[in-house]
């Protein structure tokens, strides 16, 4: 799967959750390490993580092996700046690549089996991005085919990718495997997931 790179966006500030929501503990793991750990399971290469905020105090706590983090010195500027910082680092090392798939840090519920399938279903159909459907609109997790590399260097703002896939609705593909998107932004959102999990 080395035609597809991993890029995990961690970079923002975390000012709703008022601590390092990177580092918050769950099952004595952090958030980010949950999030790595589970695209490992079935992804094989190097991931790369994009990050911003608190980047010298989360490099060290992450245990987890075959990391390479990428610098956001414009994380003040939204999400869009990651994408950006990841994109333009990916293009820089000139890998090859077929597909970039963006996930988000902070979203540890999303199932293995519902990444497997969106590489599964990105393999099948390399000139489509492979999105997710929230139900009224798509967004993140989403791999982006090589042909839109140069466009994603052009978005701004803290909206992500959301607004660059709106647009590209004829040209989006989604998995039909039901997965939990819930974003951990608050304290209430954590204790919400470790509930989830405890079930």
């Amino acid at each position: 799967m080395k035609n597809i790179a991993i890029l995990v966006l961690a970079a923002g500030k975390s000012s709703r959750m008022n601590s390092i929501k990177q580092l918050e503990k769950i099952n004595e793991k952090t958030l980010l390490e949950l999030t790595l750990e589970k695209i490992q399971c079935v992804y094989t290469s190097t991931i790369f993580c994009v990050l911003g905020a608190n980047s010298d105090k989360i490099k060290p706590e992450i245990r987890t092996k075959d990391i390479q983090f990428i610098e956001n010195a414009n994380f003040e500027e939204g999400l869009s700046s990651s994408i950006v910082s990841g994109v333009e680092y990916l293009k820089n090392k000139e890998f090859n690549l077929e597909g970039i798939f963006i996930l988000l840090a902070d979203q540890p519920a999303i199932n293995v089996a519902y990444i497997e399938d969106m590489i599964h279903l990105f393999n099948q159909n390399k000139n489509s991005i492979i999105a997710s459907n929230y139900g009224k609109k798509f967004g993140v997790p989403a791999i982006f085919p090589k042909k839109y590399f140069s466009n994603l260097l052009l978005i701004k703002g803290d909206k992500g990718a959301k607004e660059f896939i709106s647009k590209k609705k004829n040209e989006i593909l989604c998995s039909t495997i039901t997965t939990n998107f819930l974003d951990i932004d608050t304290k209430e959102d954590l204790q919400r997931y470790k509930k989830s999990i405890l079930k």
